[in-house]
């Protein structure tokens, strides 16, 4: 492979798969019958469902995954698309091949569609029909409203897919955006599986390992796709989604990842092998002919809203600083000097490429709401640097730490002239708790943040990957407001309540203590899994937080007293509490 770019080497291993068909109409039919061969019928199932995704305002992506019920290399499936949900009044219909090098997955770009339409689709094979899927168009010019419903982190063995169930009973969504972690890439005994066989989730025997083939991703998708909450979203409303780490493996980036470990093999044939499943099995458009390695795309809602999507994860990133290379085995102390300067350095995030696209992006728009769709959090999430020990090594004297440094910095906020120097000394050196966030990428969003602030935008950040839910007013290294940040709960991974040992009893205590800690901090949600909905007017956008009881059963409740509801104002910037 020494002769191969790593791009070069990635498009040469997926060139053409996962390749959408163009679906410009109705074809026509032969007037000689007699000319046609009449093909064997191939009894097969549609066990994964329909879906749709990259809705334009004239063009949406449909998909469907065939399972042929005898050993074929390819087989024969028609595509149905009308205005109506009986197809009496049918707009675009053909044929194609769903084939063994797709992992028998079809992908149809329908193009020359009407903005802001609801179309209604199906695939037949033989006398097998699909269930009816639902998509929507993008509005063009004045557009009163938008409404997303906005997921991440989604494990498998870790819990239903309760979110998406819920998600799938709101009927005025314009679109669901997912975040990344579609999938996770562990085996059995890997993160959040302990508890798999008891709620009915546990991995099936041929896919339990960790996923590292591309036979391993696409069994993991299946699998996934069988879930029928999931089939139940993906059939009623478009997505648009972009990558995390887990759709390759854990805290991924350009050249390698935490999760990849001696004796799996190449990282980029692994990476390639993750990459095309993912485009096989979920409903997006390459942003060029043959190019499945660059997902950062735009999507235009009229007037009102411009989402950019953003890969932070596989294309660009630099490896992620680690706190132990700048602590003294000896005595134990942070080389604060050393950390400093690895900070302040320019390491990529998105690269070069990425944000000058995003820029110009920016520039061009004029919609009222500048929305960026990413995995990760952008929010200045620091913390006293005496938590950091407590976090390599959580215990129940963690707990009482923040509480005690909580307490420190209200008091001092308060003007307690109680305060002793010590005790200000414990609050007053301040760290990020989390460098695989933008908070290790310092330098690229104030390049980010800088060009939004200069165009005077409404910026509305959508994060994932924490498997919480925050929300954070962003500001820049002057302390100017440029945007906020809305940051949803995963759909079933668990988050800081286990990784930290959070008592239930003591999760609003530890909640209000994150909020007193970190400056930009308005909201959080450290212990329940759900997702969020976001709506857009003219006046403002909202962030509705919808979490739910459980993960460990389908019978599952809305948590009212859990959920909350934030507002930004358009020109404001700021939170309103």
């Amino acid at each position: 492979m020494s002769n191969f770019t790593r791009r070069a080497f990635i498009k040469a291993s997926m060139a053409g798969f996962g390749t959408a068909v163009i679906s410009t109409g109705l074809m026509g039919c032969s007037d000689d019958d007699d000319e046609v061969p009449v093909s064997p019928i191939i009894p097969v199932a549609f066990n994964h469902g329909v879906a749709s995704g990259d809705p334009l305002d004239n063009a949406v992506i449909i998909w469907t995954r065939v399972t042929p019920l005898s050993a074929v290399d390819s087989v024969s499936v028609s595509w149905q698309v009308a205005t109506d949900a009986e197809f009496n009044d049918l707009v675009h219909n053909g044929t194609t091949e769903a084939e063994a090098g797709s992992d028998f997955t079809v992908k149809i770009d329908l193009q020359q569609l009407a903005a802001n339409t609801r179309y209604y689709y199906r695939f037949v094979s033989g006398e097998t029909f699909s269930p009816v899927g639902m998509t929507k168009t993008l509005p063009v010019g004045s557009v009163a409203q938008v409404k997303l419903a906005v997921f991440s982190c989604a494990n498998y063995p870790a819990g239903q897919f309760n979110a998406y169930h819920s998600a799938a009973k709101l009927d005025d969504l314009d679109a669901v955006v997912h975040l990344g972690d579609y999938i996770y890439e562990y085996g059995d005994g890997g993160f959040a599986t302990e508890n798999a066989e008891a709620i009915g989730r546990a991995l099936p025997a041929d896919n339990n390992t960790e996923c590292i083939t591309l036979e391993d991703y696409r069994k993991r998708y299946a699998l996934y796709r069988s879930d029928t909450s999931l089939q139940q979203l993906h059939q009623q409303v478009p997505f648009i989604t972009v990558w995390d780490d887990h759709e390759v493996t854990n805290d991924a980036w350009r050249d390698g990842a935490e999760n990849h470990n001696e004796g799996e093999g190449d990282y980029q044939v692994r990476k390639a092998a993750g990459l095309q499943a993912y485009f096989e099995w979920l409903p997006i458009r390459p942003i060029a002919t043959s190019d499945y390695e660059r997902i950062f795309r735009s999507f235009q809602f009229g007037d009102l809203v411009n989402l950019h999507m953003l890969d932070t994860r596989l294309l660009a990133r630099d490896e992620q600083l680690d706190y132990q290379n700048f602590i003294d085995p000896t005595t134990g102390q942070l080389d604060a000097i050393g950390f400093t300067t690895a900070m302040s350095a320019n390491r990529s995030l998105l690269g070069a490429e990425q944000i000058g696209w995003l820029q110009s992006g920016l520039v061009a728009s004029s919609a009222t709401w500048q929305v960026l769709g990413q995995q990760i959090l952008m929010g200045r999430m620091n913390v006293p640097a005496e938590l950091l020990a407590g976090f390599a090594n959580p215990s129940p004297a963690l707990l009482q730490t923040f509480g005690e440094l909580a307490q420190i910095k209200g008091r001092i906020a308060a003007g307690d002239p109680t305060v002793t120097e010590q005790e200000r000394a414990r609050v007053a050196i301040e760290i990020p708790y989390n460098l695989d966030a933008w908070d290790g990428y310092a330098v690229e969003r104030e390049v980010v943040l800088g060009t939004a602030k200069s165009l005077n935008h409404n910026l509305v950040v959508l994060a994932g990957d924490t498997h919480n839910a925050w929300a954070n007013n962003l500001t820049d290294q002057s302390g100017s407001n440029v945007g906020v940040e809305f940051a949803t709960a995963g759909v079933s991974s668990p988050g800081l309540e286990t990784f930290l040992s959070v008592p239930e009893s003591f999760v609003p205590q530890a909640e209000q203590a994150l909020q007193v800690l970190v400056n930009d901090l308005q909201y959080t949600n450290i212990a329940n899994r759900g997702y969020m909905v976001v709506t857009f007017t003219e006046q403002a956008a909202t962030a509705q937080w919808v979490h739910l009881d459980t993960v460990a059963s389908t019978n599952y409740q809305t948590l009212e007293g859990r959920s909350n509801t934030l507002t930004v104002a358009a020109g404001t910037n700021v939170i309103q509490s």
